[in-house]
């Protein structure tokens, strides 16, 4: 029927069934959680995420160095939540990496679009893994970048803030950003997030603007009262 959702095309992983559409999807940043204790944190957090948001880098295509595969396989085996995992490295080690990360248990694995001209090869071998595939754009990419890819992808991820650094102010172009992919997707059952720059004074901007979930970090492990912080975060 005309009104029905289109779906990527040959997408193995229906991970995007599994999870809730009418609010906020919350995806909670590991790089924020208590590392010394992550089965613990992982415990408190349990019945408030959706997603649980793992990042990669290589220490040169983002500056940070974090985290490693054998980390999925452990949180794995204290979870049933979806993990994401987030890939920021260079273009020599992506697709070893790729097949890393699916065989450590990931549930979804994005990638930069930035890391042309193996994006698409890369996007293909997630999808044979049999999970979900997603893009990653820098703030200050294009959006239009993502146009090749976008019937191969579950989710479009849109940096709000410099690659790899922790605590930066949200861009101010990121709600009309968040604005252009959600047209560019249209009617595609492509899950749109933000990351980066996500504060209580930012989050209901990007919301607004047509972000299906954002990636917490200090905004939900920082919080007092965890349970009043996502109530209000899933009402927005």
């Amino acid at each position: 029927m005309a009104n029905e959702p289109i779906a990527a095309m040959n997408v193995p992983s229906r991970l995007t069934d599994q999870l809730p559409r009418h609010r906020l999807i919350c995806e909670f940043s590991m790089w924020s959680a208590d590392l010394l204790s992550l089965k613990d944190d992982l415990n408190r957090i349990a019945a408030h995420a959706d997603i649980l948001h793992v990042d990669v880098a290589d220490g040169h295509f983002a500056p940070a160095l974090l985290f490693f595969p054998d980390l999925v396989v452990a949180m794995r085996k204290v979870t049933q939540l979806p993990i994401h995992v987030h890939l920021m490295v260079a273009n020599d080690i992506l697709l070893n990496q790729v097949a890393q990360f699916a065989d450590a248990g990931s549930d979804l694995i994005s990638i930069h679009v930035e890391n042309a001209p193996l994006v698409g090869e890369a996007l293909d071998n997630i999808r044979a893994k049999g999970i979900a595939a997603g893009v990653v754009l820098k703030w200050d990419t294009p959006v239009s970048a993502v146009a090749p890819y976008i019937d191969k992808i579950d989710f479009l991820t849109l940096l709000g803030t410099a690659i790899g650094v922790k605590g930066q102010s949200l861009s101010g172009t990121a709600p009309t950003r968040i604005q252009e992919a959600k047209a560019l997707i249209g009617r595609r059952d492509v899950i749109l997030a933000a990351d980066g720059g996500i504060r209580d004074n930012t989050v209901a901007l990007l919301r607004k603007a047509g972000a299906a979930t954002v990636v917490l970090g200090s905004l939900a492990f920082g919080a007092t009262d965890l349970a009043s912080r996502m109530d209000w975060l899933k009402s927005l």
